[in-house]
């Protein structure tokens, strides 16, 4: 990927207004993904992250301003336009109804074939390499739901791997996960990104997000407060501020990296 094709937004969000019945979750949300970047949508709870990743894959209507993937906007798409851009890997993924891990990431697939045409050949193969990324290749065979939560989340994230987009909205995708697992699914994201996807995940660890991410965009109460480097969002004031806790930041003198602590 050229310079000038890792700076053109491949996502742009447009003074964005989500409203659920009478109560409004985004307020003139306004921001652009690079091609070819990882970015973490951090804040705390009820900040307002899954409503935007939601809101981005079309799943949420907005009310006013615009979402627009390359050149068209999310209104003109149909959803399987939409799914042949974009992947959403959920936090709480849907019910699995008795299908095999295999089966589950072969859905991913759905968007590239034709009403009524079943998985070819070429299309397991996809879907195997996506579970060999994700080190789920060994549940194959067995039924989603007898899986953990975090052999389960592995699995969904290997669906959206699978669905082949060049756009990935994940939301905490490492919540459920153990150390060795977050780790190895963040150096994932950053090889996908190396390879020209282009990530927007949502973390409630700001040290991962630090560590990998190319930017943070922070949110609060349904608006972005800050957007840029992570040593730069993640400044112990707007930290206090944001999370209403005192927050101290500093270099690991071992690794160099960012650290974060808190304290009431």
């Amino acid at each position: 990927m050229s310079s000038d094709e890792a700076d053109e937004p491949v996502l742009s969000v447009r003074a964005l207004d989500v409203r659920v019945e009478s109560t409004r979750l985004l307020h003139s949300i306004d921001f652009e993904v690079a091609a070819g970047s990882l970015v973490g949508l951090i804040g705390p709870n009820g900040a307002g992250k899954s409503t935007l990743l939601r809101a981005l894959a079309a799943i949420l209507k907005h009310e006013r301003g615009s979402v627009t993937l390359g050149d068209r906007d999310v209104r003109g798409l149909s959803s399987r336009e939409v799914a042949r851009r974009l992947a959403l890997i959920t936090q709480q993924p849907p019910e699995t109804h008795g299908f095999t891990s295999l089966e589950l990431v072969l859905t991913g697939r759905y968007p590239h074939l034709n009403r009524l045409e079943v998985e070819g050949g070429r299309d397991r193969a996809i879907a195997r390499a996506a579970m060999q990324k994700t080190e789920t290749e060994a549940f194959e065979e067995r039924v989603a739901s007898s899986l953990s939560g975090g052999e389960r989340q592995r699995v969904f994230v290997a669906r959206g791997l699978a669905q082949q987009t060049p756009i990935l909205l994940l939301d905490e995708p490492t919540a459920s996960l153990d150390v060795r697992h977050q780790l190895a699914a963040f150096e994932l994201f950053r090889s996908l990104v190396a390879g020209g996807v282009t990530a927007l995940v949502a973390v409630h660890d700001l040290e991962l997000a630090a560590r990998y991410c190319d930017r943070l965009v922070m949110m609060a109460q349904g608006r972005i407060v800050a957007d840029g480097p992570p040593a730069e969002v993640l400044s112990p004031e707007r930290l206090s501020s944001v999370f209403g806790v005192s927050a101290q930041t500093y270099p690991d003198p071992v690794t160099g990296m960012l650290r974060v602590t808190f304290s009431m």
